[in-house]
């Protein structure tokens, strides 16, 4: 990978609609994302496809068996796919939380998390992640996944990761949230902030936005 955050563990892609999102992911790169499982305590489920490394991507929409809308990454109101945020890795989050806070950035509350594989197993993590997400997502949220495998372990199918970097109207104050959490984006500036990623399949790079 070239140009990336050695930290990553996860790059969030939202869609409106899950399988049709999926579809559209395989056909954009040549690889068939894998389902992830559900997460029954924000009405989302997901797919994966690996970045290289101990990366990967996550398609990510509203579960069509929820009983409820979703409340996480905006996927209520969005109407377009999107690449809405990241996350970065850390073996200590509480540690980093405060870390960051001091720093002069809230990253939100230290909390667990849980994903009901398609075999029924029960994944469980801790997380720190505001709603909505600060900076427009390009600051990213904190994830220790403790004990839990990663998804990565799994034996992901493999797309590569080219590049990370994003575009806002005041990169400095993006980059000082940056810093807060200990990560790094390459950031120009813009009239409307968003994240880009180049990602290569076997159809060739392509750009997620």
């Amino acid at each position: 990978m070239t140009n990336v955050e050695p930290r990553l563990d996860h790059l969030v892609y939202g869609v409106p609609d899950l399988l049709a999102g999926v579809r559209a992911v395989a056909e954009l790169l040549g690889v068939d994302p894998v389902p992830g499982g559900r997460h029954p305590d924000n009405g989302t489920r997901n797919y994966l496809l690996g970045l290289g490394g101990r990366a990967y991507l996550e398609i990510i929409g509203p579960d069509p068996e929820a009983t409820r809308p979703p409340n996480t990454f905006g996927l209520a109101t969005l109407t377009v796919p999107r690449l809405v945020t990241w996350a970065i890795s850390t073996t200590g989050l509480d540690r980093a939380v405060s870390d960051a806070r001091a720093a002069g950035h809230d990253p939100g509350d230290a909390r667990p998390m849980s994903r009901r594989t398609p075999d029924g197993r029960l994944l469980e993590w801790r997380l720190a992640k505001r709603e909505p997400n600060p900076r427009h997502g390009l600051v990213p949220f904190l994830i220790d996944w403790g004990s839990a495998p990663h998804p990565v372990d799994s034996g992901l199918p493999q797309v590569r990761l080219l590049s990370l970097r994003a575009e806002h109207p005041d990169p400095e104050a993006v980059g000082a949230d940056l810093r807060a959490v200990g990560a790094h984006l390459d950031l120009t500036r813009s009239d409307a902030p968003v994240l880009r990623a180049e990602i290569e399949g076997t159809t060739g790079p392509v750009e997620l936005r």
